[in-house]
């Protein structure tokens, strides 16, 4: 079993399992980080193309507090150029249900309130990884 430091437990005493919670997953990118993880390894590039809006500097960041809290595995393989592959650890798949719970919220909250949530560049991906998945 691994052992994590908690980058986020180090100095701080909780008051409630929510707000260690929120430290662990909350800020705009984590949650959707953890969502597309769910189905397997991702390259940082690939985990890039699935969040428009995401600067460099913070994907790397996200990942690295998602990696020292012990939800993310970064594997890091030994070849030129440099390949490192993410992907959730127990911990990390254990959180799931929450995000699945999470998912169909925000959905049934759109259509109740008619929020509007453009999928396509998803439904994109979805696509281009099933066909190169077919050859």
């Amino acid at each position: 079993m691994e052992v994590f430091l908690l980058t986020v437990a180090s100095d701080k005493t909780y008051r409630c399992p929510l707000e260690l919670s929120i430290d662990l997953i909350g800020g705009k990118w984590k949650c959707v980080i953890l969502w597309h993880l769910r189905k397997g390894k991702l390259r940082f590039s690939q985990l890039k193309k699935r969040l428009p809006g995401v600067t460099q500097k913070m994907l790397t960041q996200q990942l690295r507090d998602l990696e020292e809290n012990g939800l993310i595995h970064r594997e890091v393989y030994p070849v030129v150029p440099p390949k490192v592959e993410y992907s959730l650890t127990d911990e990390g798949k254990v959180f799931l249900p929450v995000l699945k719970s999470m998912y169909k919220w925000g959905s049934s909250y759109s259509d109740k309130y008619h929020v509007e949530i453009d999928t396509t560049l998803q439904e994109t991906i979805l696509k281009e990884e099933a066909s190169k998945n077919k050859k």
